[in-house]
């Protein structure tokens, strides 16, 4: 009898893969997770396992590891950047650390707090705008702590820095693509004198925080266009672990190890007549099919690359019409074999063949508010939460576009403006979908 129930419990292990969200992109790094039995219709107070108060709003994406909840926030009027802490099954408290005196926002968009922590099981890292990050233990034991404005600079973004730390193969990455030069908005000061002002990619030893390589990453970009706010990803490819960097009018593969440069996409925004200096780029690149896929800024292209590809400049394997594919700060997902690509303004879903980029389907998701999160694919489904904290459900795969639920998650509050709004991506782990609002940040579960 043992070894039958022992049987049938396996069998549906198999049949219900879990899997945590350790970095701001989920597992693979790629916006999908292989759960199973997610809920598509939930609400404020249905479906609910749990609900916690968060201090603030923040882009942050909730990491979900080892059985907790780990996630961001700013505590404004005490100026404060506080890495949070949560039983992921019971939404308890665990702990809350103050990471930094991060003062003011620097602009009405977005605040100090909107990178993601990342967590490899064992520690978890937490990255904020004014170039400080942590390290804790599991049980919020601080292991290390450092400001990089004392070492690197300050970031030299005109908005909110905003890119997320990884920790991969052994090793914490974190990407700087910025201004080459000091210089003041909304009057803030951005970068530091004297330091060197290059666009980098860090490689870090998690342990004790100490720098391992630095990697300079120069582009013909000037002014804005050398600005990115997208994350590193990392794949395998033919037994090599790359790392792929989104910005700065380019995508380039790199060696994990190292850091070196494999390959760069031809240029999206050439020297000449036309060329824009005020490119920033948002979105990180996703991997798929032994491709990888870039989105250049608003109303372009969306580009895709051979992870194969070595040399300065790739000619792009193809590239979309941005009338019927683009975006502006959503991230795409890969998932089953397909990119879904979510059109941050026009509010629209395509769903994309990784190697002709062939649009299966495109559908308009009906929503009266902006997206700027990003989607989340699991079980079937296509998640995606508006500036208002409206869930869109859509089915995944098929021959056509299908939302199969809207739900509302947000405060109830409405901005005309980007001002307090919802950008922070659904993350899944658990058989729950892990949600940030304005206001909580809620566990939704079967």
């Amino acid at each position: 009898m043992k070894s039958l129930l022992a049987l049938a419990l396996g069998s549906l292990a198999a049949l219900s893969p879990a899997a945590d969200w350790p970095n701001w992109r989920g597992p693979a790094q790629d916006g999908s997770s292989p759960e199973k039995g997610l809920p598509s219709s939930f609400s404020r107070d249905k479906g609910v396992k749990w609900a916690a108060d968060l201090p603030s709003i923040a882009a942050s994406v909730p990491v979900v590891a080892a059985g907790k909840v780990f996630i961001t926030a700013p505590i404004t009027d005490k100026q404060e950047l506080v890495a949070l802490c949560f039983d992921a099954a019971t939404g308890r408290e665990l702990w809350r650390k103050v990471v930094s005196k991060g003062g003011p926002q620097w602009d009405n968009k977005s605040n100090l707090a909107s990178p993601s922590a990342t967590c490899d099981g064992k520690r978890v890292v937490f990255l904020f705008a004014d170039a400080v990050a942590a390290c804790f233990d599991l049980e919020g034991t601080q292991l290390w702590r450092r400001d990089f404005k004392e070492t690197h600079g300050a970031f030299a973004t005109q908005w909110t820095y905003g890119s997320s730390p990884v920790l991969d193969g052994g090793k914490l990455y974190i990407q700087v693509l910025q201004r080459n030069e000091t210089f003041t908005f909304q009057g803030f000061d951005k970068g530091t004198p004297g330091k060197d002002m290059s666009s980098y990619i860090l490689a870090l030893n998690p342990d004790n925080g100490q720098d391992l390589w630095k990697h300079i990453r120069p582009t013909h970009s000037q002014v804005e266009s050398l600005e990115s706010f997208s994350t590193p990803v990392f794949c395998d490819h033919q037994g090599k672990r790359l790392m792929l960097i989104s910005g700065g009018d380019t995508l380039s593969i790199h060696d994990a190890q190292s850091g070196a440069e494999q390959g760069r996409l031809v240029t999206w925004n050439p020297l000449g007549e036309g060329y824009n200096k005020f490119f920033r780029l948002v979105p990180s690149p996703v991997v798929g099919d032994g491709l990888a896929l870039v989105c250049a800024p608003k109303n372009f292209p969306v580009f895709a690359m051979d992870l194969s590809a070595t040399g300065k400049d790739v000619k792009p394997l193809w590239e979309s019409n941005p009338k019927e594919v683009t975006t502006d700060v959503s991230t795409p997902a890969f998932y089953e074999g397909s990119f879904y690509v979510l059109d941050s303004n026009r509010r629209t879903l395509s769903r994309v063949e990784p190697k002709t980029g062939r649009v299966l389907w495109t559908g308009e998701t009906g929503s009266k508010s902006k997206f700027e999160s990003s989607p989340t694919v699991a079980d079937g489904k296509v998640y995606a939460i508006n500036f208002w904290g409206d869930v869109y459900v859509m089915k995944a795969g098929g021959e056509k576009f299908e939302v199969l639920s809207v739900n509302a998650m947000g405060d109830g509050s409405k901005p005309n403006g980007d001002a307090a709004s919802c950008r922070s991506s659904v993350a899944v782990a658990n058989g729950c979908l892990f949600i940030r609002t304005q206001d909580k940040l809620f566990c939704i579960g079967q």
